[in-house]
């Protein structure tokens, strides 16, 4: 079993917007435009939903939840926040529901592992939501062992986390490229039916709720097997070789690979803790004189090679 990676942290998702629809007409008028039975969601889950074109194609991916009964919050990227709160309100027409950009009163954070994730939620599941004070907390998928929560509190809330570690946002973005979930983003606009993405392996599609745009041609790729794509998680490693004596580099390549047991190294979560494991500073010598008597430095490389990169960098080097 592979342990859990020491991340724990929390971060500002700045890349994160929300639209927010309101109005006595707005689980309707959600339920015949996305992927998703948003209709029957409570104030205690959350869940994600597609906004297709007419073509089945995915304009855009959300994490909705719903505070209360005649509104709904819809997260997504804010690459495509504008167009596509543009794009749903053209079929509002005369429906009791209004669609705004709620970015600037709603702030997302995104809290990975550690003693905060926990605080937030407790012992949720996944997709639970939980009031925190005055934010809202929803339990995500663990990503590589670790677990995941969304944040969203009212702008200005940045002390709510205070005492957690600060997390890199690009930690949260490996975490949710792990996950297998996708989000649309402004480059991926219109390029994949939700099968291409495992978009309804994901729970984001429900193929029993009705209609919504583009979805004959959403069933007909389920129901029909006309899926010609599908998403898969792989890792490319750069590779540099240098001459053990001359330290000059000897060849540059690069090397993917979707195999598990590779993938599991490579990311991290394979108890060897993939092949750039740190060394102790501590083993280091003073000055380069010193190295080839080094004992500790020595014992450190070798337990290296002999535990992480000799089962990694062989098959990657066939490559």
């Amino acid at each position: 079993m592979a342990d859990e990676i020491s991340i724990g942290g929390a971060c500002r998702l700045a890349d994160r917007g929300v639209i927010r629809a309101r109005g006595a007409d707005a689980a309707a008028f959600l339920q015949g435009q996305l992927t998703n039975d948003v209709a029957s969601l409570d104030s205690g889950s959350a869940r994600l939903a597609g906004f297709c074109s007419a073509k089945g194609r995915l304009q855009a991916t959300f994490i909705v939840w719903r505070p209360a009964p005649d509104e709904f919050i819809l997260s997504c990227p804010t690459s495509i926040l504008a167009a596509t709160l543009k794009r749903l309100s053209m079929f509002v027409l005369r429906a009791k529901c209004k669609l705004s950009d709620a970015s600037d009163e709603i702030a997302l954070f995104g809290v990975a592992g550690g003693e905060t994730a926990v605080a937030m939620v407790g012992a949720a599941s996944a997709w639970q939501v939980r009031p925190h004070g005055t934010a809202t907390a929803i339990r995500l998928h663990d990503a590589a062992g670790v677990s995941r929560v969304l944040v969203a509190a009212p702008t200005g809330s940045d002390a709510l986390f205070a005492e957690a570690p600060s997390l890199p946002l690009a930690t949260w973005h490996w975490l949710e490229v792990v996950s297998g979930i996708v989000s649309i983003e402004a480059a991926t606009v219109d390029r994949f039916v939700p099968q291409m993405v495992n978009f309804e392996l994901v729970g984001g599609v429900d193929f029993q709720k009705g209609c919504y745009p583009g979805q004959e041609v959403v069933a007909r790729s389920q129901y029909r097997g006309t899926t010609k794509r599908r998403t898969f998680l792989f890792a490319l490693t750069y590779i540099t070789v240098y001459d053990g004596q001359s330290f000059e580099v000897v060849k540059k390549a690069v090397a993917s690979t979707n195999d598990e047991p590779m993938m599991s190294r490579l990311i991290g979560i394979n108890p060897i803790s993939g092949p750039n494991k740190e060394l102790d500073e501590t083993a280091f010598p003073a000055s380069a004189n010193e190295v080839a008597g080094n004992q500790a430095l020595r014992d450190g490389v070798r337990t290296l090679l002999t535990t992480s990169l000799d089962k990694t960098l062989p098959q990657l080097l066939r490559q």
